[in-house]
C-alpha cells in the first residue's frame, strides 16, 4: 500500500537548504562588526598623531596651514562616525536576527536594513558589502533600487549627512582648531590677559553716602550692652556629609558635538584646577612644549647610553 505522506526534501547542497542563507548572514554580520571596529581603533590612532601635528602648527603660528590640514580629520572623523553607526546597525541585525527569516522586511528593521543597503556601496569594507549583497538577494531587486536611491527616506538622516561630499562648515574647521589648541595647551587664539580691576581710596569706609560720620563705639567687646554671639565672625556654610567621589568623564567630540559639556540639572561640572593641570603635563613634554617625534628619538637615545 503506497504511503500517504508527502516524501521529504533532499538537499544534496547545503546552499539549497532554507536556513543556509540565514547563517551565512549571521556570520557575515559578524565579521563585518569586527572589522568595522578594528577599522574605527586604526582610525582612532591615527586621529591622535593627526591631532598632535596641528597643535604643533597653531604653536609655531603656521594658521594657514593647520586650516587647510585639519579637514582631512574632520572627514576622517565623520568616516568613523559612520562606522560605528553601521557597526550599530549590525549588531541590531544580528540580536534580531530572528526577524529576518521572513520574506518581507520586519519594519523595525526597514531603517538598519536600508541604510546598510544605502552606505555599504561608499566604503571600502568588503565584509559589510557582503551583508549588503545578501540583503538585497533576500529582498529583491526593487527594495534594493529603493534602498540605493533613498526615494523612501528610510535610510538615516545620519548616515545620509557623513556620506555627504560638501566640504566642513568655517564653524567646524574653527571649532576643531580651538578644540585641538585647548586640549594641547597652545594659546590659541591669543588671549589678552584682562587688566587688574582698580580700587577706590579705602579712607572713607566708615562713612555713609549721605556724608554724615559714624562714631566708632568705645565699649569694650563682650560685654552685657553688646551679646558676645555678636563679635563672632561669621562663617561661611558648607554641605554637611562627605563629598562624592564619583568622577565623570566629559564625552568626545564629534562633528556634531565640538564642544561637549557635562551638565548636571543646569550646572555645567567642569574638571578641578589640579585635574587640568596633570592632564595638561601628561600631553605636553617636560619643557612643556607639546612634543616631536625627533624629540621622543633623542630621549629614547638617551636612555639607552650607559
Amino acid at each position: 500500500m503506497p504511503s500517504l505522506m508527502p516524501p521529504t526534501p533532499r538537499y544534496d547542497d547545503a546552499t539549497d537548504h532554507p536556513s543556509s542563507h540565514q547563517n551565512k548572514l549571521k556570520v557575515q554580520l559578524k565579521l563585518a562588526i569586527a572589522r568595522l571596529r578594528l577599522t574605527q581603533q586604526r582610525d582612532e590612532q591615527l586621529g591622535k598623531t593627526q591631532r598632535r601635528a596641528m597643535a604643533q602648527l597653531l604653536e609655531a603660528g603656521k594658521i594657514d596651514s593647520a586650516t587647510i590640514r585639519v579637514e582631512n580629520i574632520i572627514r576622517s572623523d565623520i568616516t568613523s562616525e559612520l562606522h560605528e553607526l553601521l557597526e550599530l546597525y549590525c549588531e541590531l541585525l544580528l540580536a534580531r536576527a530572528g526577524l529576518l527569516e521572513g520574506p518581507v522586511c520586519d519594519p523595525g528593521l526597514e531603517e538598519a536594513v536600508k541604510s546598510i543597503i544605502y552606505a555599504a556601496p561608499k566604503t571600502d569594507i568588503k565584509e559589510l558589502n557582503v551583508v549588503k549583497n545578501l540583503l538585497a538577494d533576500k529582498y529583491g531587486k526593487e527594495f534594493t533600487m529603493t534602498a540605493l536611491e533613498n526615494s523612501d527616506g528610510k535610510v538615516s538622516e545620519k548616515v545620509v549627512r557623513k556620506l555627504s561630499v560638501e566640504p566642513p562648515r568655517p564653524e567646524l574647521v574653527q571649532g576643531y582648531l580651538e578644540e585641538i589648541a585647548r586640549a594641547y595647551g597652545v594659546d590659541w587664539p591669543k588671549r589678552r590677559t584682562p587688566p587688574p580691576p582698580e580700587f577706590e581710596d579705602g579712607d572713607d569706609d566708615d562713612e555713609p553716602r549721605d556724608g554724615t560720620k559714624v562714631e566708632a563705639s568705645t565699649e569694650p567687646q563682650g560685654t552685657d550692652n553688646q551679646p558676645e554671639a555678636a563679635s563672632t565672625p561669621a562663617r561661611t556654610l558648607r554641605p554637611a556629609g562627605p563629598t562624592s567621589p564619583l568622577t565623570v568623564t566629559p564625552p568626545r567630540m564629534t562633528t556634531d558635538n565640538m564642544h561637549p559639556k557635562v551638565t548636571l540639572g543646569s550646572v555645567e561640572l567642569k574638571p578641578s584646577k589640579k585635574m587640568e593641570d596633570a592632564a595638561l603635563r601628561k600631553k605636553k613634554g617636560p619643557d612643556g612644549s607639546v612634543p616631536d617625534i625627533s624629540d621622543l628619538e633623542k630621549r629614547f637615545a638617551a636612555l639607552k647610553k650607559p
